[in-house]
């Protein structure tokens, strides 16, 4: 029994591992073409800052209760619950809100509108509570998060802001986060394998996107972002 089930989880290991590295790339991709901070004016730093605000502060608990609720293996359900106690008890959507305002960058109705359809495309999809793929699209989130908070703070110290709470605490536990999801996205995959014709990379296309839109505005040409070995998605805001 115990070697069939080893034989079993073999290749589920080996598909998350390939999952991982895609992701990877993809985040590493998305960094490539990130603009140099010291090269943005006040108003393209502030609205970075807003639109990410805008995105994050009232979305992710919203995006990681799906993947709770999506996902079947009790191995996936600790590891995201985990995350969600964190994220609520530690109240980091009040650490963001503190972020943005010390940074002269409080989200404004035109923000909240220039994210509004590619969020609202993250949001449906996260509604189908597809387990694999939304994990996925965690982890890649949770994997950029961590990186993109240095690029962050160097943003709110241009607009001559000091508060560093926000993007010290993600900078250093969303490491781990990003560990565990890939350790749910095993379990999940060995108790709820995908469909072999599934789009296991959907959400990180959405989440591309949305994620240029924060980063560009209505300003420049899209950033495309996409695992290696699959054709592009279109990722024009």
């Amino acid at each position: 029994m115990t070697s069939a089930i080893h034989r079993l989880q073999t290749p589920v290991r080996s598909r998350g591992k390939s999952i991982q590295e895609q992701v990877e790339r993809a985040i590493d991709r998305f960094f490539s073409a990130l603009p140099e901070p010291a090269q943005l004016s006040a108003d393209q730093r502030r609205g970075i800052i807003t639109r990410y605000s805008a995105v994050l502060e009232g979305n992710f608990i919203y995006w990681m209760t799906g993947a709770y609720l999506a996902v079947k293996s009790n191995e996936a359900r600790a590891i995201i619950l985990e995350n969600l106690h964190e994220e609520v008890r530690d109240c980091h959507p009040g650490m963001l809100r503190k972020f943005a305002m010390a940074a002269h960058a409080v989200p404004t109705d035109r923000d909240a509108s220039l994210v509004y359809q590619d969020l609202q495309n993250v949001r449906q999809f996260i509604g189908r509570l597809s387990g694999v793929p939304i994990v996925v699209m965690m982890a890649f989130f949770e994997g950029f998060i961590q990186k993109f908070m240095a690029f962050l703070a160097e943003l709110a110290a241009g607009q001559g802001s000091a508060e560093r709470e926000y993007t010290d605490v993600h900078g250093v536990c969303d490491v781990a986060h990003t560990a565990g999801l890939f350790r749910a996205l095993d379990a999940e995959m060995a108790l709820n394998p995908p469909d072999a014709a599934a789009n296991l990379f959907e959400g990180v296309d959405l989440l591309s996107a949305l994620l240029q839109t924060i980063v560009q505005g209505e300003a420049q040409g899209p950033i495309r972002v996409q695992a290696a070995g699959r054709p592009s998605a279109s990722c024009s805001c």
